[in-house]
């Protein structure tokens, strides 16, 4: 950011994303939700998240501008659980995210405020957000903007690749591929 930009007043503008916004988003996730970074994030950052949002959710779905320069984003869902004949409707932060260029100007704060008015708008009675224990940023900002109680998640995962069955399933597969491809050809002969 240049000397005259940060000294001045920088023109936020928080809107709706586009379909021209699914590239900078997800660039802009592979840099701040690495596997490195985050190991035991149970969501893997990948296109189909962008796409899928944007598909389902686009209302929910925002971008920050930094006059006029793509500078962050938040992506959101309403959700609506039926409990003792009522629905129950809240909505989820799946992701947020702010350029590194742009730290410091409020940004993760308007997409958050626009986000909830906008989730209001269509009736949810709480939001919900998840992060990384180690992410001490997002917990004293999601805090800071009047979140609470906060929980600790533990997720296990197993990567099957390195189970004993996998293989075994695999040769299973392949054979029995193999005997269908048998019974077809004896079939049709």
């Amino acid at each position: 950011m240049s000397e005259e930009t940060a000294n001045s007043h920088p023109e936020i503008t928080v809107r709706e994303m586009g379909i021209d916004d699914i590239a900078p988003i997800f660039h802009l996730g592979e840099q701040l939700f690495s596997s490195e970074l985050y190991p035991s994030l149970y969501r893997t950052w990948d296109e189909w998240e962008v796409s899928g949002a944007y598909n389902t959710d686009s209302d929910l779905c925002l971008v920050a501008e930094v006059d006029g320069r793509f500078a962050g984003f938040i992506l959101g869902t309403i959700v609506e659980k039926k409990a003792d004949k009522k629905f129950n409707v809240y909505s989820y932060i799946r992701w947020l995210g702010v350029s590194p260029d742009f730290h410091r100007l409020g940004i993760a704060g308007k997409l958050v405020d626009r986000f909830i008015e906008r989730t209001i708008g269509q009736g949810a009675e709480t939001v919900l957000m998840d992060t990384d224990p180690s992410n001490e940023a997002a917990i004293n900002f999601f805090t800071s903007k009047g979140f609470k109680n906060p929980r600790q998640h533990v997720y296990l995962s197993l990567n099957l690749s390195e189970h004993e069955y996998y293989g075994k399933l695999l040769d299973y597969e392949r054979d029995r591929a193999e005997r269908i491809a048998g019974m077809l050809r004896r079939y049709r002969q």
